[in-house]
């Protein structure tokens, strides 16, 4: 752990953080020196590679299985987080997927699964470590707010996507759950934002990117002319949990490469 260690002896949870862009996320926290929990569903020994690697580089972190989507989950993991670490003092609501379908096709299963993990499962995971942020109250010398929750968006909480209902549903609703939270929350020091991830290579979209005739055809999408990484993604989620973003609450910050400048207008159009 050689970089500045702006989260030293904060307690971190990260769902979905065995691999992707939630592995980003943990290795970038842990390397400013928070203690981080590798939350999975069902890749212990996945996760468990991840808590080996930040281990080996003299950070700490923990593996606990829970569904998000499951409030007993949620709350059993929260549990035994408080077990481990003593309390919590920034959530990073990443775990999410997708159930791919035509519009007139999709089942209410395919519906139910995606707007369970990506959006109630944020729902649940915020409730329970706003609870605790509210409980214990500011920390002095540890961080300016009581707490931070980062919720994992998408560009397609503003970019409507045909074939992916559910998903572009669950991440416009994660936009006004951040929002009604940050409101709610700012004045018991509670800070709240989102990140807009463009096309992150990562296992869940690997089809877009696998061959060069695909990533050609993405990059069209993309001004910067580049597909993002999880470590893009969590070099920006440490930043936003220190104290040097702690006047930032209540927004979205698009990681994208400009995929929202809506690129097919470039040439008028």
């Amino acid at each position: 752990m050689n970089q500045v260690q702006t989260l030293k002896g904060q307690a971190a949870l990260v769902t979905g953080a065995d691999s992707g862009i939630g592995k980003g996320v943990a290795l970038a926290l842990a390397m400013a020196g928070a203690k981080v929990i590798i939350n999975h569903i069902d890749a212990h020994e996945i996760a468990q590679q991840t808590v080996d690697e930040i281990t080996a580089a003299g950070g700490e972190a923990y593996a606990i299985h829970a569904d998000v989507s499951n409030e007993a989950d949620v709350q059993a993991m929260f549990a035994e987080m408080y077990k481990q670490y003593g309390t919590v003092d920034i959530l990073v609501n990443n775990a999410g997927l997708q159930r791919d379908s035509k519009f007139v096709d999709m089942t209410i299963e395919q519906w139910n699964t995606v707007i369970g993990i990506n959006l109630t499962g944020q729902f649940l995971c915020s409730r329970e470590a706003a609870r605790e942020f509210m409980r214990r109250g500011v920390v002095e010398g540890r961080s300016k707010a009581a707490g931070k929750i980062i919720c994992m968006s998408s560009v397609h909480e503003v970019i409507p996507w045909g074939g992916h209902v559910n998903y572009a549903s669950s991440k416009g609703g994660v936009m006004m759950l951040m929002k009604s939270m940050a409101q709610e929350l700012a004045p018991h020091k509670i800070r709240v934002v989102s990140i807009g991830p463009g096309a992150i290579q990562t296992h869940i979209n690997q089809a877009a990117w696998s061959t060069p005739e695909a990533l050609n055809s993405l990059l069209t999408l993309i001004p910067y002319n580049r597909i993002g990484e999880p470590d893009d993604i969590g070099k920006l989620a440490a930043w936003l949990a220190s104290d040097e973003a702690d006047y930032i609450t209540g927004t979205t910050i698009f990681m994208d490469g400009g995929m929202t400048l809506y690129p097919g207008f470039a040439d008028n159009g």
